[in-house]
């Protein structure tokens, strides 16, 4: 199979591919660019061509997909700073009076099931 044969891909592979491409376009991203990388995403999220062979059915991961957000901007965190100063610094210290408290207690137990 030659390189950038796409006969292994399934329809809903190339399907992605061409929205993420024209996605790249409306951008302003060059054609070949913007195929370059639709493809590099189709192939990171569903592990290459899915038609053929063993393996198939194997669940696709959206981790690109679900990376979202503002572009360039922070992701997410807009609920904890919309809250006071004091209410977070509030929370923080209780998390880690509860990391503390937790870890004395981890470390016993470990003292405890140590074999001698």
């Amino acid at each position: 199979m030659p390189r950038g044969d796409k006969s292994s891909y399934t329809d809903k592979q190339k399907r992605e591919a061409r929205h993420i491409e024209q996605g790249y376009e409306r951008r302003g991203v060059a054609r070949k660019e913007a195929a370059r990388r639709a493809w590099a995403t189709v192939n990171k999220d569903t592990g290459g061509g899915k038609k053929a062979g063993s393996g198939r059915g194997v669940p696709k991961s959206n981790a690109s997909a679900k990376r979202g957000g503002r572009i360039g901007g922070p992701r997410g965190g807009k609920a904890s700073a919309s809250r006071p100063a004091a209410a977070r610094s509030r929370s923080a210290k209780k998390a880690a009076a509860s990391r503390k408290r937790h870890a004395v207690k981890r470390s016993a137990a470990r003292k405890s099931t140590r074999r001698k």
